[in-house]
């Protein structure tokens, strides 16, 4: 995440050479590209987080420190 960023709510990722926005409340791909078997980690992952990603959605457009979310398990 970045502080004062746009909405909707989102997250960025990478894996690889690949790079993806992905949204927070639907957890699809916003833009960019990532693979399919990456892409499903990071639904599994979000899916366990969204509560805490929300939270540091909403800190960073207060400009607050972001909280650690824990990796998937």
């Amino acid at each position: 995440m970045y502080y004062n960023d746009h909405g909707p709510p989102h997250f960025y990722v990478r894996y690889g050479g690949d790079k993806a926005l992905i949204a927070i409340d639907t957890l699809t791909v916003l833009e960019g590209r990532i693979p399919p078997r990456a892409l499903g980690l990071i639904v599994e992952w979000g899916t366990l987080h969204r509560d805490e990603l929300l939270a540091d959605w909403s800190r960073s457009r207060q400009l607050e420190p972001l909280k650690k979310i824990d990796p998937l398990a």
